[in-house]
């Protein structure tokens, strides 16, 4: 690294050694709060990364050793004349340990969760010198202006694209103040256990409200008690008037009995004790603090209590969830009533939330997507899509000469912007850094202001000022400010873009979010629906919401290419599952019961009638369709043959009729064969009409599948069988990428299915270069021909072991 004349002078003066220093980038706004000393902590992520940076390892690879580093090195960005700060590091503090052992911490704010290096007095700041080695003066000469042309912003791939007919039904409310969700949820508050599922902005806050007084003043509940995942959700129940809009009670809440406010836990449990002795009806708390008290008081002491669990997702039917844990016991052991409420439609990315047994006992309340969206005012159309980068997102791509992430960030769309995890593959492990970036990308940093600590960036594409909001940053005093302006934020004007990593994600509102744009591959289906819900809020600034996942294109030569056509392949189930929870729910009959009668009792649009359709036969089988097709198509879709079929690799008829049924048979052992049937034909049936469209012309109804359009009085469920309804997003896909692409997308999914060993690939390879000098070209693996295949196959599982090789040196 070449340093100024004036840095080299001062690192000279102190005596540093090379080992001495640790250089690292840093936001530039970060370097102003150490110049006004309003920082004297860095806080960066508890990762390998830093570890190596700041330990030795012994020699049973431990980390236990500090280097010898006494001073930091800071640079605010990547050119040559970013800013520089030599500043003093005391030590650092990492889970309470202090390095050196004699640390003096004074005024220095630590945490448990990250690497806390305390910082001294700052030895040099380049904004008192040049950074740049002086040159010989030149005369300027005069220059033309020249018109700065910026690309044009890319559009995202759609693969999912669903439009709404604004009725206004789901905002409209009754006589009780009650929104159709709301109603819905009420009409089953008698239930002990009750499972409520509907997405972002319905209204669960509030239909919560209605329930549990409704058991205060009418089914023996003598108390509440409210759990959020995180205290900023906390505020969704507070003091609400519901008597004026014509309900038999407020919410009204203690302050004493809000724990979801700053403080210790030890504390809160404390104040949980004390609510349950006192005569006080309603306690809300965080689940850790629900988490926390359950172990010191026994289960009876929840008898005529109703336990409200929010975000209900977070719960886990593992071993090692304490929330799973208290919920089992809670009905194992008192005679509690449990309402749980998810936005979420999947009961667990790999794991269940409750056990069958436990989830049978509840009752379930389902309100869905198209539901609610349908039902708004203003939105008219949702969008889901992609947009591929070539080797890093925040790096020039060869087409455009600009980052990825410049070519989609459209700064006319109030847009929320997730960068990805530390530990993703995506990330490039300094997440201040990625956000220096979005902000480059942007324009410049005008300035901040100190009391709300947003940032004023000046456009460099329009001129206007735009106001750009930081919850990457991990200091509590700057975030805590962000976080209470959001809050505050009453008008389109008051945010234009989020920058957040782990927050703005559940129980986050901002209305005139239009962009939910996420870098990196999600496996959380929860967290993309989550993060979709962000921006499908009903707002008079907007009439299309849309969520775009930033995801790497990948490329036959990268070491990774396996994990990247994984996450591509996965990203894509999550649309396709997206879809299926976004469309319009449809009705399934057999076609012999279309009578007169039938006709007149299903006069909608909603009942379609189906030649060989079959109906359940239990009840066990009539609930699974009826609440957990969603979850089950979530199973389907993320099998791993399932992921490898789908793109068109196995005859439609084998997905169908093989596959489906023998994923059904894994999650239900206890359906018999003609159940499996039933919900087979559900899941295949509701897949294809939805993936479809209905159209209606010379007063007969069409449904298009598959590209063709059929007589809604033909359907038969032979012939529902020969489509593979989840195909269309990767036909459009394959109309977006390059053909070298597709052709590696193509080889990773055969590389899973090839059986050879390293001696047939040896004997193959003479074999294969007499193939290709005969013939020109090289074997392919869709050939008829049986030899044929075998040398692609070959040819494959070669070019697999060499870059496998090469990549491990």
């Amino acid at each position: 690294m070449t340093y100024s004349p004036e840095l080299q002078a001062k690192i000279d003066e102190l005596g540093l050694k090379k080992e001495n220093i640790l250089y690292m980038t840093i936001a530039n706004v970060f370097l102003h709060e150490m110049r006004n000393g309003e920082k004297n902590v860095e806080y960066r992520d508890l990762t390998e990364h830093y570890l190596q940076k700041l330990f030795k390892k012994d020699k049973s690879g431990n980390y236990t050793e500090p280097k010898p580093i006494k001073y930091l090195l800071l640079q605010g960005g990547y050119s040559l004349n970013s800013p520089r700060m030599l500043i003093e590091l005391k030590g650092w503090v990492i889970d309470g340990n202090s390095y050196p052992n004699n640390l003096v911490q004074g005024n220095h704010i630590v945490y448990d969760d990250c690497i806390n290096l305390l910082l001294g007095g700052i030895a040099y700041d380049s904004v008192k010198f040049s950074v740049l080695v002086p040159t010989r003066h030149k005369d300027k000469k005069e220059r033309e202006k020249v018109e700065v042309r910026h690309p044009e912003y890319l559009k995202p791939i759609n693969l999912v694209e669903v439009a709404y007919a604004q009725t206004g039904r789901s905002k409209k409310t009754d006589k009780m103040g009650m929104r159709e969700m709301q109603q819905k949820a009420y009409a089953a508050r008698s239930a002990k256990y009750l499972l409520i599922k509907a997405p972002p902005a319905s209204g669960k806050s509030r239909a919560l409200m209605f329930i549990a007084l409704d058991k205060l003043v009418n089914q023996g509940i003598k108390k509440v008690v409210v759990a959020v995942p995180e205290r900023s959700i906390g505020s969704s129940f507070s003091p609400t008037e519901l008597i004026k809009h014509g309900f038999f009670a407020d919410w009204e809440i203690n302050p004493k009995y809000n724990l979801c406010t700053p403080g210790s836990e030890k504390s809160k449990v404390k104040a949980f004790v004390r609510f349950l002795e006192s005569d006080e009806r309603i306690l809300i708390c965080t689940h850790a603090t629900l988490r926390f008290a359950y172990e010191g008081i026994q289960p009876v002491d929840l008898n005529d209590t109703l336990v409200a669990i929010d975000e209900f997702h977070h719960v886990s039917a593992e071993g090692d969830n304490k929330l799973g844990e208290v919920v089992k016991s809670i009905m194992q052991n008192s005679n509690a009533h449990l309402v749980a409420m998810t936005g979420s439609y999947f009961r667990g990315d790999s794991v269940p939330v409750l056990l069958p047994e436990d989830e049978a006992k509840f009752t379930k309340v389902t309100y869905n997507y198209y539901e609610q969206l349908n039902g708004y005012e203003f939105l008219k159309s949702l969008g889901i899509g992609y947009h591929f980068y070539q080797g890093r997102y925040y790096k020039q791509q060869p087409d455009t000469g600009i980052s990825a992430l410049e070519e989609i960030l459209d700064e006319t769309k109030k847009t929320i912007v997730h960068i990805p995890s530390v530990n993703s593959a995506e990330s490039s492990k300094q997440k201040l850094e990625e956000v220096s970036h979005i902000i480059d990308c942007l324009g410049e940093v005008e300035y901040q202001d100190e009391e709300t600590k947003i940032m004023y960036v000046k456009s460099r594409r329009t001129g206007k000022m735009l106001k750009v909001a930081d919850l990457v940053n991990d200091n509590p005093l700057s975030r805590d400010k962000v976080v209470a302006y959001l809050r505050g934020v009453s008008k389109p004007d008051d945010i234009d873009i989020i920058i957040a990593l782990g927050m703005a994600k559940e129980g986050f509102d901002w209305p005139f979010c239009e962009h939910a744009l996420t870098i990196g591959y999600r496996g959380s289906l929860t967290e993309i629906i989550q993060i979709i819900g962000r921006a499908t809020r009903d707002s008079e600034n907007k009439t299309h919401a849309q969520f775009t996942n930033l995801i790497a294109q990948p490329d036959a030569v990268d070491d990774d290419v396996k994990l990247a056509v994984n996450n591509m392949l996965k990203a894509i189930t999550a649309s396709l599952l997206m879809e299926q929870v976004l469309a319009p729910n449809f009705n399934f009959k057999p076609l012999s019961l279309r009578d007169e009668d039938d006709i007149k009792l299903d006069n909608d649009d909603a009942t379609i009638y189906i030649n060989g359709f079959k109906l359940p036969t239990s009840q066990r089988a009539k609930d699974i369709i009826e609440a957990d097709l969603n979850d089950l198509k979530a199973r389907i879709l993320q099998d791993d043959t399932m992921l490898r079929a789908m793109p068109g690799n196995l005859e439609p008829e084998v997905i169908n009729t093989v596959l489906i049924p023998k994923i059904i048979r894994e999650v239900y052992p206890d359906l018999n064969d003609e159940d499996v049937e039933a919900v087979r034909q559900h899941v295949v049936v509701d897949s294809v009409i939805k993936n479809g469209s209905i159209v209606e012309q010379g007063g007969k109804k069409f449904i298009r599948m598959a590209g063709s359009f059929v007589n809604i009085d033909d359907v038969h469920i032979d012939l529902i069988d020969t489509i593979n309804p989840f195909q269309k997003a990767f036909e459009i896909l394959s109309k977006n990428v390059t053909t070298s692409v597709l052709k590696t997308i193509q080889n990773v999914i055969n590389l899973t299915k090839i059986e050879m060993t390293e001696a047939e690939a040896i004997l193959l390879w003479p074999k294969i270069n007499e193939w290709v000098k005969e013939t020109g070209e090289e074997p392919n693996i869709q050939s008829f021909d049986a030899r044929e295949r075998r040398l692609a196959e070959g040819l494959l599982y070669i070019r697999e072991e060499k870059r496998k090789r090469m990549q491990n040196g």
